[in-house]
């Protein structure tokens, strides 16, 4: 039964990946879309799990929203093959500073979506 939880909330990620990859196209050669929406997973998936950790809540609820919508909407296969793509075509210093604000953003972001969820009641900020 927990497998249709993940599949539900792949399938949900996955259509708003698509749709915002859709909003936010490649420019320029460099890859908006994927940074973004690999940024919003990471603030969002380090929020959840403080919230998680926090909470008490059923057990297909992680797996529907950590597993699932999260899992699906972020992409690191993209990621990798747009990296890839941007040597391919001698673009190093966009390929640098995807990787670079990929995993640095990404890590910040994460923490900071942690620190947001450890807080008690909003506007807690102490």
């Amino acid at each position: 039964m927990f497998v249709l939880w993940v599949m539900i909330g792949g399938f949900s990620g996955a259509i708003c990946r698509y749709l915002l990859g859709e909003w936010m196209p490649t420019t320029g050669g460099f890859p908006v879309g994927t940074l973004c929406v690999n940024l919003i997973g990471c603030l969002f998936l380090g929020w959840f799990t403080a919230f998680h950790e926090r909470k008490s809540i059923r057990p297909e609820i992680p797996l529907l929203i950590g597993t699932g919508l999260t899992g699906s909407f972020t992409t690191f296969s993209t990621f990798s093959v747009e990296t890839l793509e941007l040597v391919k075509q001698e673009l190093f210093v966009f390929a640098a500073t995807y990787v670079l604000l990929s995993v640095l953003a990404g890590i910040a972001l994460a923490t900071a979506g942690y620190w947001v969820g450890t807080r008690k009641k909003a506007g807690d900020f102490r």
